[in-house]
């Protein structure tokens, strides 16, 4: 069994944070309910925030210790 590498979960958690940017981000277009609306778009702007960060730390993490970009 192959150990996965920490860019390679990074990289996993950074789809994952994607698709719920999607999804949060439809679910403020769906809605009609204005105050449900304001909610997900502020999930979606927080949600954003932690994509940014993830992508700065692997960018770190190629960079810096390159073992991790295998």
């Amino acid at each position: 069994m192959k150990t996965l590498t920490i860019g390679t979960k990074i990289q996993q958690t950074i789809a994952s944070c994607e698709a719920t940017l999607a999804n949060l981000d439809s679910f403020a277009l769906e809605t009609q309910d204005q105050a449900a609306k304001q909610m997900f778009k502020s999930l979606a702007q927080q949600q954003k925030t932690i994509l940014d960060q993830l992508n700065q730390r692997l960018q770190y993490v190629q960079s810096e210790e390159p073992q991790y970009n295998q």
